[in-house]
């Protein structure tokens, strides 16, 4: 099966898109989505993440056909798919529930959209074939979904979009309903091939580590607007608002008063110590502004140089020990990675907390 090849310059372009709907009440209107400009370049793999109610899955729709927007455009290769209906987009989509027609076989379930397309009965053995092979299903064509695993099915749901050979390949939080390991695994057999086919594709959830394993770009969504879209690593190492870093990972927050000024650096003062650290938004003198710290970039040890921490709980996670430690009457979380051979520190002990400048991430209070 290959891929679609697509030779835009943007594969897919929301522009100013808006979707309103009435209130619960009756009375006013919710803006699901606000004016949200956004671009997937061919191939591309983007996530939207976000807490419930973000517009992240509203977005989805309103790409998918599903819902009509409010205001703005859609345009896909340049062409202008706002009013077409889902059927005409050449968009396949891979839903949370799987969808597949309980009375049919998975070789049916399958090659249920490439006979609406009234293809020759050879094409439809050869083309089923081949995406069972791939997708690790040889040997089940004849199975009826009912006898299948959570797995096994999620895979015939994934099979029967990319046997359409799309130009965009839509997930609507399509791991949700598996245990953890089986996530872990389609996770991963999502991600292979996606790289493999470069179906440029448009993924929802509101899994963080989800987003961060799969994705070229995360754009992280909040009451309908784009808080922050980039990399991966951007998102997590420097995020733009105190939302996203909240949002992504295990962030502490922590007061910093600013020393002085030099060009793009501050001298600035964390839990007692100065650190001299870069500042990314447009700082101005005076304004209040605070530190994010990444639990794992903290240390734990014996050293009274040290600011003082006090152990209220430790938490020993087989991989990792989390410890929730206080100073100054404000809890902050410290991960320490690998503890093999090492017992947990004990909970009510006084001790050193440390970390680098570059741990150091400012933001606007």
């Amino acid at each position: 099966m290959a891929a679609t090849q697509n030779n835009a310059a943007d594969s897919l372009r929301l522009e100013k898109i808006t979707k309103v709907f009435p209130s619960h009440s009756g009375e006013g209107e919710v803006k699901a989505v606000d004016a949200v400009n956004l671009t997937i370049q061919p191939g591309e793999f983007l996530t939207l993440l976000g807490p419930s109610g973000c517009g992240k899955t509203t977005t989805l729709r309103l790409i998918a056909g599903f819902e009509m927007p409010t205001a703005g455009r859609i345009l896909l290769d340049g062409k202008d798919i706002t009013d077409q209906p889902p059927n005409k987009r050449d968009m396949a989509m891979v839903f949370q529930s799987y969808a597949l027609f309980p009375h049919m076989s998975v070789f049916e379930n399958i090659a249920y959209g490439l006979h609406l397309r009234r293809l020759s009965r050879s094409e439809i053995k050869s083309k089923v074939d081949e995406t069972l092979g791939q997708m690790g299903l040889k040997g089940l064509g004849d199975r009826r979904p009912n006898e299948l695993s959570g797995g096994q099915q999620q895979r015939v749901a994934l099979a029967r979009s990319l046997v359409m050979e799309p130009r965009v390949l839509l997930f609507d939080e399509p791991l949700s309903n598996l245990d953890a390991k089986l996530r872990i695994q389609m996770r991963s057999e999502i991600h292979r091939l996606q790289r493999r086919l470069r179906i440029t594709s448009v993924y929802v959830t509101h899994d963080q580590i989800e987003a961060m394993a799969l994705s070229d770009r995360i754009v992280v969504m909040n009451k309908g607007q784009i808080e922050q879209m980039g990399t991966p690593s951007e998102i997590y190492h420097t995020p733009a608002t105190r939302f996203v870093a909240d949002f992504i990972g295990r962030a502490n927050f922590v007061d910093a008063t600013v020393i002085e000024q030099a060009g793009s650096r501050l001298v600035v003062e964390v839990l007692s110590r100065r650190y001299t650290v870069p500042v990314r938004f447009d700082y101005s003198p005076g304004m209040p502004i605070v530190a994010m710290l990444r639990s794992e970039s903290l240390t734990l040890c014996a050293d009274e140089s040290l600011p003082q921490v006090v152990v209220e709980q430790a938490m020993f996670l087989g991989s990792e020990v989390e410890y929730i430690v206080n100073i100054g009457g404000h809890n902050i979380v410290v991960v320490e990675q690998d503890p093999r051979g090492k017992s947990p520190i004990a909970e009510g002990q006084r001790i050193g907390i440390d970390f680098a400048a570059e741990a150091i991430h400012l933001l606007p209070a």
